[in-house]
């Protein structure tokens, strides 16, 4: 507000000497005229008043009526007494409000209240600004209260919004619709309403609402359940469910060895064990096949006939154990079970009795499966079974990974479980002894296959929709430790019943569908498409070897024969009377660690199925090998010692090299090298065809090094004594024809050639038969041809022989062994002559 003084003038009267009071009330003596007064600011004369000399008469001046739009737009002009004041109108302020009002300089400007004032229109509309002034549209959920205020409004207030057995809450600008326990909207998308309606809820459709063991009824805005006959409730106060299930009193199930009369199924009152050779016994097959064959038939049958069949643990292993004894599985040797041969189980080959046992594997595991229990994680481990069951849930957090004897399954339940009806289930399980039943001869290859993994099976019980969203991955471990895998292949076992016409196995193990993700020594990760029964198979380039009966028995006639020639041997070294200048302890060494290692080989079998056993007996083995070759090496270098004793013509005191020296080689290098061997690789030894070294990460190098080095110096050894025998050879005189003699001394450098391990040679040779042949004969014989050379071809001991027997001297000995010497006493008779020779003057 300003007061602003305006100048009037009117009469004046003037004085000579115009003092205060001089001009009356209102009025003052001029400055500009003397004597003279005027009215003071704000006031006038009015018109047609006459001053006096005491009252001058000055009146108030209305500023605001005189002057239009004094104060400027927008603003209020106020009179009082002398003055005038200017204000601006409601919604409008000063442009700058520190300074005072001014029409011109500082006018009245509108004010935009939805800025200025907080929580405009109660903070729940839409503010508009006008000239002095504003408006509020309120916002959904709200009305008016007032020009300017917008209050919530109570959908929920005396009203049916959300239609039958529904409850509405207000909430700010809206409400919320939930339907009553027991209901739930006709369409679980949309929230309830009038159109649409919150409606009962079947609680028994969902199969985990009771737990196991429990009937459900469904009744109006609620449920019943009730435990099954048989079973009671754990907490009788609390309605069963998941956490408060039925329990049942007992499960029948017959003890190993056997088997129910009733089959699969337990009948109280009625079923009763009986022995399985017994129930095998009473059995009378249809005319073509086995007692086997139609008792796995028929349990197949009626596991068929019961899919929805709920079985107690208890029941599942007991018929899983008998199918697998009925069936053969496990009596096959490893190396049978690789080629498929050998069988002799409950059909007419492995693979018709392995795909009936795998049929009754699947059926079994899936009894396991109830779909009331809700989410399940389980696992059954016994002698012959592995498995791993799962159930899940769609919402479940928990990952879906099954395992079973080192081997593990990854499978997306959660996707199966959002495709039926919320629950998915997936078993996993390994049986012992379905490879020597389902053996790696049935992949159709030309090349060498081996099994390499446990054969696994994988399925999804009492479910509808199996589709697959993505691939399963399995990850198989090694039987063994690879140091050169071959071709990895990931198979499947496909059952299409008979052979076709065109050669093609009706059962056979498949690669369709299934690929190799990822494999090193130890294990292979493989994917596949589709859920079936699975193993890893290892091919190599080499083609399958034919068994060869006559083989087999050719070199277990010759072990034996060189056996009895190797005891023979090693009485004639340990009881006869030597020459003090023969040496011969090389040679009975090397008999005695021969023999040993040859009844071991022989012997291989008794302990194959022993771990330990096998373990030992491969580190003895190792032992005796090496060994063996040793005493060879020694007895080549003695004979080379020998002939460079001859070339200096020097008479031979004693033959090679001290016992002491003799021993340290002989038997402390083979105890460092298994020692260290051991040490290296403590698994190393053992094997499921032979107890031998593993061959993994080229551990059998740790006896093919000292072979291969003990070859090459006899080699060396045995090339260089003959020829430095060329001289003396040609030298040599006896009382027999020059022929004869020469042919003797063939035989026996001949026969020291194989003594040697010479003929070890051989086995790099074994593409053919022949090669094969002599191998096994050469190699099994060194104890013939040492008992031979060194006992029967000499005097003494054929002299200690006939003293043995009780026989006179003069006993019928053929002419040609009468003379024939041993080796180092050809040669000692030879240095002899020849040093006789070298000192008879001239």
């Amino acid at each position: 507000m300003n007061n602003h003084p305006i100048d009037y003038m009117g009469y004046v009267t003037y004085h000579r000497n115009c003092v205060a009071g001089s001009c009356g009330p209102l009025a003052e003596c001029s400055t500009t005229n003397n004597g003279g007064c005027q009215c003071v600011s704000g006031y006038k004369i009015p018109p047609k008043h006459l001053p006096k000399n005491k009252s001058y008469g000055c009146q108030d001046i209305n500023e605001c009526e005189e002057t239009a739009n004094l104060c400027g737009p927008h603003s209020n002009c106020t009179n009082s007494p002398g003055v005038y004041n200017c204000s601006c109108l409601e919604g409008f302020v000063p442009s700058d409000p520190a300074l005072a009002l001014n029409p011109t300089r500082n006018p009245c400007t509108d004010v935009n209240e939805c800025v200025e004032i907080e929580k405009v229109c109660g903070g729940f509309g839409k503010c508009t600004n006008t000239p002095g002034n504003y408006t509020c549209t309120c916002y959904n959920g709200y009305k008016p209260d007032g020009p300017f205020d917008c209050q919530d409004i109570d959908e929920c207030f005396n009203s049916t919004i959300c239609g039958q057995e529904s409850v509405c809450t207000n909430t700010p600008g809206a409400h919320n619709c939930t339907c009553l326990p027991g209901f739930s909207p006709r369409n679980p998308v949309l929230d309830p309403s009038k159109a649409n309606p919150c409606i009962d809820i079947d609680e028994c459709l969902n199969k985990t609402v009771c737990g196991p063991d429990a009937n459900c009824t469904n009744s109006y805005a609620a449920h019943s359940c009730t435990c099954l006959f048989g079973y009671l409730l754990t907490s009788p106060d609390a309605i069963a469910s998941p956490l408060n299930p039925c329990l049942g009193t007992f499960h029948c199930s017959c003890v190993e060895e056997y088997y129910s009369s009733t089959g699969v199924l337990w009948e109280t009152d009625v079923t009763v064990c009986e022995s399985v050779d017994d129930v095998l016994a009473a059995i009378v097959p249809p005319e073509g096949q086995s007692k086997e064959m139609y008792f796995l038939n028929q349990m197949n049958q009626q596991l068929m006939e019961n899919p929805d069949i709920v079985l107690p643990e208890g029941s599942v292993t007991n018929s899983l154990s008998t199918a697998l004894k009925v069936s053969g599985a496990g009596t096959i040797s490893a190396q049978q079970a690789s080629t498929g041969q050998g069988w002799s189980g409950a059909g007419k080959d492995g693979g018709e009795s392995g795909s009936v046992v795998l049929k009754i594997s699947v059926l079994l595991v899936n009894a396991l499966v109830d779909p009331s229990q809700g989410r399940v994680n389980k696992t059954i481990h016994t002698p012959e079974l592995d498995i791993s069951l799962q159930v899940m849930e769609a919402n479940s957090t928990d990952t879906s990974s099954l395992s079973a004897r080192g081997n593990t399954m990854d499978i997306n339940l959660k996707a199966l479980a959002r495709n039926n009806n919320g629950t998915a289930s997936a078993v996993f399980l390994t049986v012992s002894g379905m490879e020597s039943l389902l053996g790696a001869s049935f992949l159709q290859t030309e090349n060498h296959t081996e099994m390499l993994s446990d054969v696994i099976t994988a399925t999804l019980p009492k479910i509808n929709h199996t589709q697959l969203s993505e691939p399963v991955n399995f990850t198989m471990s090694h039987k063994r430790r690879l140091a050169e895998p071959g071709l990895m292949t990931c198979v499947y076992w496909e059952d299409r019943g008979m052979e076709y016409e065109n050669g093609t196995k009706g059962r056979h193990w498949s690669v369709n569908g299934c690929w190799v993700v990822f494999s090193d020594e130890n294990y292979t990760v493989c994917s596949c498409s589709h859920l079936s029964t699975f193993a890893l198979i290892m091919q190599t380039g080499e083609t399958v070897s034919e068994d060869n009966p006559f083989l087999e028995w050719v070199n277990r006639m010759c072990v034996i024969v060189g056996l009895v020639f190797f005891a023979l041997a090693i009485l004639t070294f340990l009881l006869c009377s030597w020459n003090p200048k023969i040496n011969n302890t090389a040679r009975l060494h090397l008999c005695l660690c021969l023999f040993l290692s040859h009844l071991l080989l022989l012997l291989d079998y008794t302990y194959l199925t022993h771990k330990l056993v096998c373990s030992i007996m491969a580190g003895l083995l190792h032992f005796l090998v090496v060994a063996s070759f040793l005493w060879m090496l020694l007895e080549a270098l003695q004979l080379y010692l020998l002939v460079q004793r001859l070339s200096r013509i020097q008479v031979i005191q004693r033959e090679g090299l001290q016992k002491k020296y003799l021993f340290l080689i002989g038997y402390g290098i083979p105890l460092v090298i298994v020692g260290v061997s051991a040490a290296v690789k403590r698994d190393g030894y053992g094997g499921s065809k032979v107890c031998w070294l593993k061959p993994e990460q080229y551990f059998t190098w740790a006896v093919l090094g000292p072979v291969c080095t003990v070859l090459a110096l006899n080699w060396i050894l045995f090339c260089v004594t003959i020829w430095s025998l060329r001289p003396t050879l040609a030298n040599m005189k006896s009382d027999v024809s020059q022929s004869k003699d020469t042919r003797l001394i063939i035989f026996k450098i001949l026969a020291q050639f194989v003594i040697l391990g010479c003929t070890w040679v051989l086995g790099l040779f074994q593409s053919t038969m022949v090669f094969k042949y002599l191998f096994i004969v050469l190699n099994s014989q060194q104890g013939t041809f040492l008992y031979i050379v060194h006992c029967l071809f000499n005097k003494e001991v054929r002299d200690e022989y006939r003293k043995w027997l009780g026989c006179s001297s003069s006993s019928s000995t053929p002419d040609s062994m009468k003379e024939a010497p041993s080796v180092s006493e050809d040669l000692d008779k030879a240095g002899e002559e020849r040093q006789n020779k070298g000192t008879r003057p001239g």
